[in-house]
């Protein structure tokens, strides 16, 4: 092998090296730019999730508050019954109201 063909393959060893590792840079930041892409995505799901798990969180306080409103609205039935039983004792007893303080002592 002659000094030239020595040289000649030295060359196109580097100018090989060059080309390959364009390519890899080119391939690197494909994988970057994708990867910044999903990055962008799953921040969104991660997003959403979150409001998601802050609205379920309030299921329970509603619940809650179902109850109770179920709770009041028995009581103010209860108080409904005893103001239509005040009602019709007072349109028959001539001596109301007087009878009916009369009572509760």
């Amino acid at each position: 092998m002659s000094d030239l063909d020595a040289t000649t393959l030295w060359w196109i060893a580097i100018a090989l090296a060059l080309v390959v590792t364009g390519v890899v840079a080119v391939l690197l930041r494909l994988i970057v730019a994708t990867a910044a892409d999903i990055e962008g995505g799953v921040s969104e799901i991660w997003t959403r999730g979150q409001r998601v798990a802050s609205n379920t969180i309030h299921i329970a306080s509603l619940y809650r508050t179902r109850d109770l409103v179920d709770g009041i609205l028995g009581r103010a039935g209860g108080i409904l019954g005893d103001v239509r039983a005040i009602t019709r004792h007072a349109e028959t007893c001539p001596g109301c109201p007087e009878c009916f303080l009369r009572r509760k002592t």
